[in-house]
């Protein structure tokens, strides 16, 4: 599933696509790896592949984890344009949208080229879940509640969240974060890759 982020003019998404695509197939072909390579890796489709390498599909935030994971690295890898200095402002950059519209992340940071950690904003609508899953061994996610509240769930275990609370966990277990109130929750995210 392919999804723009309707609050931003199209030739932002159009860009955000290009950019993605591009920087895909700039790493596969570092890499020395092929799109059925790429495919078998991501478990995303070849002809989707095709699509987003030549900047032809927006794809979602599950297709784009499914990407970073089988290619071991951040998703900031494939959203941020590098810069020497950067500022991240509210509501202005990238945008991804969950596949069910749930949450939207912002990333904000890379702290390398296909970097070790990387820092986003997500906004997650109220009476919402979003589950990314599980990420590829070696990332450590630190989650801090900007506004409202969160319950994370990981594994079978869950845990409450007010604002300006905090956790750490691996992200390499499956778990979902869930807002269980009638306001959007803001979240803060900081990811660190040990295996990149």
């Amino acid at each position: 599933m392919f999804l723009v982020d309707n609050n931003h003019k199209m030739n932002d998404a159009e860009r955000l696509a290009k950019h993605v695509g591009s920087t895909v197939r700039k790493i596969r072909q570092e890499r020395g790896i092929s799109i059925q390579d790429l495919a078998e890796m991501t478990e995303v489709s070849k002809l989707t592949l095709g699509n987003i390498e030549r900047g032809e599909a927006n794809p979602s935030l599950t297709v784009i984890w499914k990407i970073a994971n089988g290619l071991s690295i951040p998703i900031s890898a494939l959203l941020n344009e590098n810069q020497e200095v950067e500022i991240s402002r509210k509501n202005k950059g990238n945008k991804v949208l969950s596949a069910n519209e749930a949450c939207t992340l912002e990333p904000m940071f890379e702290v390398s080229n296909y970097g070790s950690s990387e820092i986003h904003r997500a906004f997650l609508k109220p009476n919402s879940e979003y589950c990314p899953g599980s990420h590829q061994s070696g990332v450590i996610e630190y989650v801090t509640v900007m506004a409202g509240e969160l319950k994370v769930k990981i594994e079978d275990d869950y845990y409450h969240l007010n604002e300006y609370d905090s956790i750490k966990f691996n992200g390499d277990k499956e778990h979902a974060y869930i807002n269980p109130t009638a306001s959007t929750t803001v979240l803060h995210f900081v990811m660190t890759y040990t295996n990149s």
